[in-house]
């Protein structure tokens, strides 16, 4: 009897979820525009039972508010929000690279390098800006990953989707590709020379410059 796996259909919450966190992300919907689950459910031929569960999964996440009146916005980050994030951001992974800086075996350190140079393959062909930030958040999550930690994986993967949506929010300068790829280099430079303590303290100044930019990015939009 030959081998054989039943595809199971994915529910639609989960079809739902994905199609506005994607909306959320590229813009179609903005910071603090109103989400209805009524059109969006009729638009789609479907109960509202699948959006109202995506919408909950979104606002577990942080990417939408639910206010008072069970209305729906995006969310909109303020300088606080982001603060906040960031400084979650430099603890934890200022921590994370120290740990792969001890733990990580040569072919995960090649790993993160291959990364890098697929990140400067796509600036240097004038990639989406989607690829580069998706390429950027790659050398990120392998710093994490090859910590072998999985408490500390769960704590930035809590933060992943707000992470996301700063990435997004402040790769507006033409020279920010660049720009944070060089200091992905330089982080990176630490790693494979295995010094722990330059490779955090790399990290948190990356991640400063980081804050910096988005806080310029929010002030300008505001």
């Amino acid at each position: 009897m030959k081998e054989f796996s039943i595809e199971k259909p994915i529910p639609y919450y989960e079809q739902f979820y994905h199609s506005i966190k994607k909306m959320i992300f590229d813009g179609t919907y903005k910071p603090g525009e109103r989400i209805v689950e009524t059109q969006l459910a009729k638009q789609f031929g479907v109960s509202k039972s699948p959006v109202r569960e995506a919408i909950r999964l979104l606002e577990k996440e942080g990417l939408v508010v639910v206010d008072d009146k069970s209305r729906v916005m995006v969310y909109e980050p303020t300088l606080k929000d982001v603060e906040d994030i960031y400084y979650c951001r430099m603890a934890l992974e200022s921590f994370a690279v120290s740990l792969t800086v001890a733990l990580a075996s040569d072919k995960e350190l090649n790993e993160i390098k291959t990364a890098l140079e697929e990140a400067e393959r796509a600036i240097q062909r004038g990639a989406e800006a989607s690829e580069i930030i998706a390429l950027n958040a790659k050398f990120h999550r392998f710093i994490v990953q090859f910590t072998k930690n999985k408490r500390l994986q769960k704590q930035v993967d809590d933060l992943k989707s707000l992470t996301q949506f700063y990435r997004i929010l402040h790769f507006q300068d033409q020279n920010r590709a660049s720009i944070i790829l060089r200091e992905h280099q330089q982080i990176f430079g630490h790693i494979r020379s295995r010094n722990k303590e330059k490779a955090s303290q790399e990290m948190i100044t990356h991640l400063e410059h980081d804050l910096a930019h988005i806080t310029q990015v929010l002030q300008q939009m505001t």
